[in-house]
């Protein structure tokens, strides 16, 4: 998986005050845990612009002013509700040796039949939450539809690997194709018209037959 590398400055006080001094000068205040002790720096918000605004999955490395680095990656984050301004990012550490949660994002590739048909795409998990070594995380999942047919669905299931745990149910749909009612609809009053049409034209067709005849009798007993 792709790294993102975070330069910032540890924090020596966390307090209220300190916080909102950060803040005010276009930081955001930060905490990595699963360490020994929880590790308190900040940087600035532009710092996680490729990290936070993005579909895409990053490990993250805190390289601070001192010297250390820590490799991590993103737990939670948290948003001013008016500005949208980062207030608060919590981090994971990472160690080779020791499982990590993380959300993969699902990419579809290719064309759906179904669709092209007239079914209706349904993306229901556009990312996975997966349990995995930080070696073994995947930057994404290749999600291939070119043979989805109207009706059909991808589920966890054919996603399984040896190198990471899925935590969802095997039977989670991930993408289906479903039957779009207004088509059906349209096809229905088309198959209508067209057998009202041909019926219109049988009627014709018999009246056309009989008027003819009508008339031969009328001049043959003239």
């Amino acid at each position: 998986m792709k790294s993102i590398t975070i330069k910032g400055s540890e924090r020596e006080s966390v307090g209220k005050k300190a916080t909102k001094a950060l803040r005010n000068a276009g930081k955001v205040p930060c905490v990595v845990y699963g360490g020994d002790k929880p590790l308190h720096f900040s940087a600035d918000e532009l710092a996680f612009r490729d990290l936070v605004y993005t579909p895409n999955a990053h490990t993250v490395v805190v390289d601070l002013e001192n010297g250390e680095k820590v490799e991590a990656v993103m737990q939670d984050i948290q948003f001013h509700p008016v500005t949208d301004k980062i207030l608060h990012i919590d981090f994971y550490q990472l160690f080779k040796d020791k499982e990590v949660t993380m959300n993969i994002p699902v990419k579809l590739i290719g064309n759906s039949p179904g669709v092209r048909n007239g079914g209706r795409l349904l993306f229901r998990k556009r990312k996975l939450a997966i349990k995995a070594l930080p070696d073994n995380l995947p930057d994404f999942f290749d999600v291939d539809i070119s043979k989805l047919k109207i009706g059909q669905n991808i589920a966890v299931s054919s996603l399984l690997n040896d190198d990471f745990s899925i935590l969802h149910p095997d039977s989670t749909v991930v993408v289906q194709v479903k039957t779009a009612r207004a088509a059906i609809v349209v096809e229905e009053e088309e198959e209508e018209e067209g057998v009202e049409g041909a019926e219109a034209t049988a009627e014709g067709a018999a009246e056309g037959t009989e008027a003819p005849a009508a008339d031969t009798a009328a001049e043959s007993k003239e």
